[in-house]
């Protein structure tokens, strides 16, 4: 007879957190593909200036004297891209506390090879734009888009083994990470002062939330937002509130699986001692218990698990489609893409991101290998890390971001900047499927 684990039955299946990730990331990344398509459909038919005109169109609130006023694509860059690195937050909080990169012995492989991603695709990128203007969107080649990345492997299938999606998804996250910190260092123009200071104050009150064990979200949402607002005014890209604010949610349950147990039996054992009304419905008592056992189930969770699986699917069918749509719209003259591609910008964004990053994950990797610093993913080849070293060089969410930052202001090199990224996107996301598809050997 089967052995079913507490609630299997009532539930048929449980997904680990590690599970859901990947359904939200593969999720993601499909939901991203149809969004560019009809970007880039939208900007290159009679419709684009109907579609430029929709994101310059501005939206204000204000009260009294005080307001903001911004384009429907500032809104979506600063405001709702916040929600995303929220989520970025989240997951990076979770992975160093209880994932991939909790364990040193594991997480040292991806560390370094995340490093080497972001170093040789921002030097390469330097080195063709050294000596001009351009030279300051060294940034844009360094992020790995982890849906488009992740979705590319999930698609594999069994032809991959789990600890190559781990390592991949490991890789990613520190990615994630460094491109937060050149945002927050190399890609601030100027900064105030006074709203810096305030932002400050706003996360050590969420801290203290944390520490007072306030598990309730309005609290931190509500604080969160005058953080969001005060680092919108201080200089520094409103976007980094949100990884802040990831930081100060409680990642420890109020009660332990064991203490909750307890608690559970004894509200149970107090139910059972209830008489049931003769037409079965349930009495005040009854309710009580039912209410308060929902109280110690809701506590066992985690605010910052709740929400990074609530706010999983917003940011997949709204935030993420939306910056697609606002963004990755370039008209493109075809007659003249060979000019575009021999641009230094648009140069270093592809050989960035696909030279980069093979030269940059997979060297560091297979040295790190060498050298018995690491050990190779369980069940997993050389040849398979260099089919996601191509993966790697899939760019686009973060790096359009970054050259929106870096080169504000100039539309031409942003142009050219994203043009690269979805020619460098698309040729490391095919190569690298097809490499780990048919050529990648399997591991021992």
């Amino acid at each position: 007879m089967r052995l079913y684990a507490p609630w299997e039955k009532a539930f048929k299946k449980v997904s680990t957190p590690f599970e859901e990730f990947l359904h939200a990331q593969t999720t993601t990344g499909l939901i991203l593909m149809i969004m560019t398509v009809v970007a880039l459909v939208l900007a290159n038919s009679p419709l684009s200036e109907w579609y430029s005109h929709i994101f310059h169109t501005k939206i204000e609130f204000s009260i009294g004297s005080w307001k903001l006023s911004y384009t429907i694509h500032h809104w979506i860059n600063d405001a709702l891209m916040a929600i995303f690195f929220f989520i970025i937050g989240l997951e990076i909080k979770r992975e160093i506390l209880v994932g991939e990169l909790s364990n040193i012995k594991v997480a040292i492989l991806p560390i370094l090879s995340a490093i080497g991603g972001m170093i040789f695709p921002a030097l390469i990128f330097y080195a063709i734009n050294f000596g001009k203007e351009s030279a300051s969107g060294w940034g844009i080649p360094m992020a790995t888009d982890i849906a488009f990345a992740i979705s590319a492997l999930v698609l594999l299938g069994k032809r991959v083994p789990t600890a190559l999606v781990t390592f991949l998804v490991a890789l990613a996250i520190v990615d994630d990470l460094g491109a937060v910190l050149v945002i927050a260092v190399f890609y601030t123009k100027q900064i105030f002062f006074t709203p810096l200071v305030l932002a400050g104050v706003s996360f050590l009150i969420l801290v203290a939330f944390n520490r007072f064990g306030i598990h309730k979200i309005l609290p931190y949402f509500i604080v969160g937002l005058f953080l969001w607002f005060f680092m919108l005014k201080s200089g520094v890209h409103a976007t980094i509130a949100g990884v802040i604010a990831a930081l100060a949610i409680p990642s420890k349950p109020k009660y332990s699986p064991m203490g909750f147990r307890a608690e559970a039996k004894k509200i149970l054992d107090e139910f059972d001692e209830c008489e049931m009304d003769e037409d079965y419905m349930l009495n005040e008592k009854q309710k009580a218990l039912l209410g308060n056992l929902k109280k110690r189930i809701d506590a066992i969770g985690t605010p910052a698990a709740r929400l990074e699986h609530d706010l999983h699917l917003p940011v997949a069918l709204i935030v993420i489609p939306l910056f697609a749509l606002a963004n990755a719209g370039i008209s493109i003259d075809f007659g003249s893409i060979s000019t575009i591609i021999t641009k230094p910008v648009t140069l270093g964004v592809i050989a960035g991101l696909v030279l980069g990053k093979i030269v940059g994950i997979f060297g560091v990797a297979w040295a790190c290998i060498k050298l018995g610093i690491a050990k190779l993913p369980y069940k997993s080849s050389m040849s398979q890390i260099f089919g996601v070293a191509f993966l790697g060089g899939i760019g686009f969410t973060m790096s359009i971001f970054v050259a929106d930052l870096a080169y504000a202001g100039k539309e031409d090199l942003i142009f050219q900047a994203k043009v690269g990224i979805l020619l460098a996107s698309l040729f490391a996301g095919l190569s690298g499927f097809l490499w780990l598809r048919f050529v990648a050997k399997k591991g021992e």
